[in-house]
């Protein structure tokens, strides 16, 4: 007989001494845990997560990094990978696997401008994916010679690896990494708020956008085959740009024959009020990076879709001694993993079933209409967002939109956690101006919720300023 172990089961002071003793948590300085304790989240439901002191906070953040799109506890997610990993759990994606098959074909469902779908484990991954597709298309394909470099945009974020990270526009978050990989270059942000050319929108020339076919001559365009970015900023500040700013910035791209990869890490699966973010905008990418809401982080999972053109570049004829090497020779280990193909399909079933793009955009927009009372304030500069995705800039004075301090934020945050309520906020990512909070709850939120939240935000400002 099988043993079996309950492994839900714990000793509530034995594991905050093993958190303190054993991990090493993301995105934290440590040396304020010797005197302090770590919160451990142990249960979640809806909107609503338990730590190991039986303390409950609503969570605006999905999992604080904007990813449980269907919400805590969803038994149907549960069950169907339990099934799955009883029948199969597992075998390399160099075999295709049924969930893998079935996933892939709704994707494309979704993407219909778009042919093949290559799975991985993370974001990251995924913008790796894409990073070394453009790479070696750059050595096998005639027309595409010496097309190696990729743009990426200034504040936006595309992963945590060093060829992601070099791609990546926040100086904070690449600080102490360095050397980065050779041949990514930088172009200006699209934020209004704070124009890179000083400009009104309305009264300019969409500068942002246009500076890149600038940056393109001088880096020379036959070096250039790639440009990457997010649909709307996420971790750089919730930027969404203007409805001109994607044409023209694809025109340009088709000009000189770069492909653009949309990174929908953040954005996709209904977190902007469309299923894609791009959606927002007259746009068509060549190729598009996801992970995050893919599966609602049940289960880790990535994917970077292409059009076939791209897909037809690899398509090399393995008995010519020239050319036998010209096949995407790539592999990802979890992207085999059928249990996670399996929650994709199931959250991606609530999703449709739910009708949660469709409360993204209702209650994304009362989010916004809530948080838009909260200008009465001095310290808030700024709303933004879109859907279910929002952000507040704090400054000191409305004016000079000088930002407020890393201590008062990191105060304001502590503020409304107090209030029982979770928010995100730009974390070490940019010099000087951390000081955007952001709002990515669940796609199940509902009025009441939306309400608490905003109500525990008021309440920290007034404590803290």
């Amino acid at each position: 007989m099988e043993n079996k172990q309950n492994w839900l089961e714990y000793d509530v002071e034995d594991m905050v001494a093993g958190d303190k003793d054993a991990l090493w948590h993301h995105l934290k300085p440590h040396k304020c845990f010797e005197t302090q304790e770590q919160m451990i989240i142990v249960e979640g439901k809806g909107l609503v997560v338990k730590d190991i002191r039986g303390r409950e906070y609503l969570d605006a953040t999905s999992g604080g990094v904007w990813s449980v799109m269907v919400g805590y506890g969803r038994d149907s997610i549960a069950d169907a990978v339990c099934a799955q990993m009883k029948k199969m759990p597992y075998f390399a994606g160099v075999y295709g696997n049924v969930p893998s098959i079935k996933f892939a074909k709704k994707l494309l469902e979704k993407l219909p401008n778009h042919d093949k779908v290559y799975f991985s484990n993370s974001g990251s991954e995924a913008n790796e994916k894409a990073f070394k597709i453009i790479r070696q298309a750059s050595h096998i394909d005639p027309a595409r010679k010496g097309k190696y470099k990729i743009m990426y945009r200034d504040r936006d974020y595309h992963g945590t690896t060093i060829g992601a990270m070099s791609a990546t526009g926040q100086a904070q978050r690449k600080e102490g990494f360095g050397p980065f990989v050779d041949g990514f270059i930088e172009f200006p942000h699209c934020a209004c708020y704070r124009c890179p050319y000083d400009k009104t929108y309305g009264n300019c020339n969409i500068e942002c956008a246009r500076k890149v076919e600038d940056i393109i001559l001088k880096e020379g365009a036959e070096n250039i085959g790639g440009l990457i970015v997010e649909p709307i900023t996420a971790g750089g500040g919730i930027l969404k740009p203007v409805k001109e700013y994607y044409p023209i910035l694809q025109e340009i791209c088709r000009k000189y024959e770069i492909w653009m990869i949309m990174d929908e890490v953040v954005c996709g699966f209904g977190r902007t009020g469309k299923f894609w973010g791009h959606e927002h905008f007259d746009v068509d990418p060549e190729i598009i990076t996801m992970a995050k809401g893919l599966a609602s982080s049940y289960e880790a999972l990535s994917a970077t879709v292409v059009k076939q053109k791209i897909f037809n570049t690899f398509l090399n004829d393995p008995t010519n001694p020239e050319t036998r090497l010209n096949y995407f020779r790539d592999i990802s280990t979890y992207g085999g993993c059928t249990s996670a193909l399996t929650a994709a399909l199931e959250s991606t079933r609530i999703i449709e079933d739910e009708n949660l793009v469709d409360n993204s955009v209702k209650m994304g927009a009362y989010l916004l209409e809530k948080l838009e009372t909260l200008k009465k304030y001095d310290v808030v500069g700024d709303i933004r967002g879109q859907g279910l995705f929002a952000g507040i800039e704090y400054v000191t004075d409305k004016t000079t939109k000088e930002p407020i301090t890393e201590g008062q934020m990191a105060q304001l945050m502590g503020n409304v956690m107090a209030e029982k309520v979770i928010v995100g906020r730009t974390n070490s990512s940019l010099n000087g101006m951390n000081n955007v909070m952001n709002f990515a709850p669940c796609l199940t939120i509902t009025k009441e919720q939306v309400d608490t939240i905003v109500a525990a935000v008021a309440t920290a400002i007034e404590k803290t300023f």
